[in-house]
């Protein structure tokens, strides 16, 4: 499990045809503090570390890890970020005891998400974003939403006549500055998912539903 507060930024250094695709990530942590197996959410993407090392392509000190990613996985997700030079916003696993600073986070991303718009609120931006239909329901003015990773507030929604949703989030400097978010233009496309509250809620009314 995570929370979706991002520990650091890190980049895509190369790709590899293994059946499915290995994925070598640059990493400024610590490699004591990364164990092989452990999970680590890339962008919202949960993974397993299947390789680490230091030194990558002869650069000395540069630190990475490796994953590898299903054709599930990639088709499930935005494809431009397991391209070489991609910029993932990295969050190990929580650990038992560490604080809940965000809201609980799986790591399956539940759909696509396209940002509509970018407008400039104090300090901060306000980004609004256009959610597939199917996810909708699941989307609640105060609740909580993962866009690539980072825990949010969903401070504003709306249905649009095509059945999808339209909401709002406020980033300030911060996130801006250490997330990939804050290089975000209109019509991105970023990985959601959903609070795991409203899935569940939702599900328990689809089957209370079915049973009446």
């Amino acid at each position: 499990m995570f929370t979706g507060i991002i520990v650091e930024l890190g980049k895509v250094l190369a790709l590899k045809d293994t059946g499915d695709h290995r994925v070598t990530i640059s990493t400024a942590r610590n490699q004591c503090s990364i164990a092989i197996g452990a999970s680590i959410a890339c962008s919202g993407v949960c993974l397993t570390v299947v390789e680490k090392g230091t030194g990558f392509g002869g650069e000395t000190g540069t630190g990475w890890f490796a994953v590898d990613v299903s054709g599930e996985t990639i088709s499930c997700t935005v494809p431009a970020q397991w391209q070489v030079g991609a910029r993932l916003n990295l969050e190990p696993a929580l650990k038992l005891g560490e604080e809940l600073g965000g809201h609980i986070v799986s790591g399956h991303v539940d759909g696509i998400g396209e940002v509509a718009a970018i407008t400039r609120d104090g300090a901060s931006r306000r980004i609004d974003f256009l959610a597939p239909a199917d996810l909708a329901p699941y989307i609640a003015a105060k609740g909580s939403i993962t866009i690539d990773g980072v825990s949010l507030t969903v401070n504003t929604v709306s249905d649009e006549a095509d059945g999808r949703a339209r909401f709002g989030v406020n980033i300030i400097p911060h996130t801006a500055d250490v997330t990939t978010l804050g290089a975000l233009v209109p019509g991105a496309a970023v990985n959601l998912e959903i609070d795991v509250l409203a899935r569940y809620l939702m599900r328990m009314q689809s089957t209370t539903r079915a049973a009446s």
